[in-house]
């Protein structure tokens, strides 16, 4: 939704600004070449020297190889899958975090014990990396359509009704889109469609605007997309509900939205990232560490 003069955004309370997750330059294995990741890695060979640090990091190695595996057979709906790298050394990390690369995607999670979680795709969609905050120790891969701390703070840390106070003075039609979102919101089952309510179309006006804002409230994700333009998914304070906008290159909204569902499909690794992901990794596997 638009912000309006005055009012906050839909963001985690401890997270107003979307954030860079991971600072992978600083882990990178070369700082000349701070950044490489996934396939840009298999244009340069010497960025890696992969039969030394094949070596040198074993368990870094071993968990590559489970990753591919693991990514290979991931289907969309069924369970996501993690792998802990707080047990690897820092050289083993960074080689981590040198293959995976950063992706489009990153976000950060808040948590009802005040701290954060961070996430970040890698190169290879499918393939995240999480972080509780900075804690090194509280780090690993997973791989699925979207972490699963996002889904369990979707539905745990959100409320379950969304309660309509009276319209303020000068607003125009947000107490019948109030009650749509509300009766949607409350319908909504896994496995159906993800229904939307498009704001670039209603005839609302900015005292609509706020007052919806204030009522459907602040959540406890923030993820962001960054491609040729900007796609900011943002969780409510109620669950089930979502706010989704588009950005061009401009930084202007081209379409504001609320979907009601899951996880919308902008921020969630498709079926066929999988397989894709898995041949990519596979490649980069074979191209430097046998």
């Amino acid at each position: 939704m638009k912000q309006v003069s005055g009012s906050r955004p839909i963001a985690p309370r401890k997270c107003e600004q979307p954030m860079s997750v991971f600072p992978i330059a600083a882990e990178s294995l070369d700082a000349a070449h701070s950044g490489l990741g996934g396939a840009r890695a298999l244009a340069n060979p010497a960025a890696l020297n992969g039969i030394e640090l094949a070596r040198n990091c074993p368990n870094a190695i071993a968990l590559l190889y489970s990753v591919a595996a693991a990514v290979a057979g991931q289907k969309s709906d069924v369970p996501t899958q993690l792998f802990r790298i707080g047990n690897l050394n820092d050289l083993e990390r960074r080689l981590i975090a040198e293959v995976l690369g950063e992706g489009e995607l990153s976000g950060v999670v808040a948590l009802p014990s005040g701290r954060v979680a961070q996430i970040q795709e890698s190169v290879l969609a499918g393939i995240w990396r999480v972080r509780i905050e900075t804690d090194a120790a509280h780090e690993y891969v997973e791989v699925g359509a979207i972490p699963e701390i996002v889904r369990r703070a979707a539905t745990d840390l959100t409320s379950s009704d969304l309660l309509i106070g009276a319209a303020p003075d000068g607003a125009m039609n947000v107490l019948p889109v109030l009650a749509e979102i509300r009766e949607r919101a409350m319908a909504w089952q896994p496995g159906m469609r993800s229904q939307i309510i498009n704001f670039t179309l209603l005839p609302m006006n900015p005292v609509d605007l706020a007052f919806l804002q204030q009522s459907v409230g602040n959540g406890p994700i923030q993820l962001i997309s960054r491609g040729y333009g900007t796609c900011r998914v943002l969780a409510t304070g109620i669950r089930n509900v979502w706010s989704v906008q588009f950005f061009n290159a401009m930084d202007s909204i081209i379409l504001d939205t609320l979907e009601v569902g899951g996880v919308p499909m902008a921020a969630l690794a498709a079926e066929e990232d999988f397989w894709v992901s898995a041949e990519r990794l596979q490649e980069i596997i074979k191209a430097y560490f046998e």
